[in-house]
């Protein structure tokens, strides 16, 4: 099992928790971007830069990700990839994107997208704020625990 960062657009902050939270449980992380970031020093933790094009890191994660991994990231065709192999993503605000969930919300994020290019709704979510983190880490310690027992059930 495997903790997946996308790092477009993705907060230090929730970087940050996750790879405490990882590290808390002994869990391996790969941040997968489109160019180099320094980490904080652990053999868990695994920076990969893809080249290419528009989707490549979605794509990189896509063909990568296995059952029970999970992976953070506000994409949600992503999170809809992701959730076809039987795993699991979280948005950076918090938002667990499922089997339940995830037709829904590609539905929703279809529709605000033709809304925009339509000129009917402007601008997206707002600035990233403490109530933000406290649902991301709130959901993804809720997660972890679900992962650490299907772990000791395996």
């Amino acid at each position: 099992m495997t903790i997946w960062i996308d790092n477009d657009g993705c907060p230090r902050v929730v970087r940050d928790l996750v790879m405490k939270g990882a590290q808390r449980v002994q869990w391996p992380v790969c941040v997968v971007g489109n160019s180099w970031m320094r980490l904080d020093e652990g053999a868990l933790l695994k920076m990969i830069v893809v080249a290419g094009g528009f989707d490549a890191v979605d794509d990189h994660i896509a063909e990568k990700v296995v059952q029970y991994d999970l992976v953070i990231t506000a994409d949600v065709p992503l999170a809809a990839r992701v959730v076809q192999k039987s795993a699991v993503a979280l948005s950076p605000r918090g938002d667990v994107f499922d089997a339940k969930s995830i037709s829904e919300r590609l539905s929703m994020r279809n529709l605000m997208q033709e809304l925009r290019s339509a000129g009917e709704v402007r601008g997206g979510h707002g600035s990233f704020a403490n109530n933000d983190k406290k649902k991301f880490a709130d959901a993804f310690d809720r997660l972890l625990g679900q992962m650490v027992k299907i772990r000791k059930q395996s």
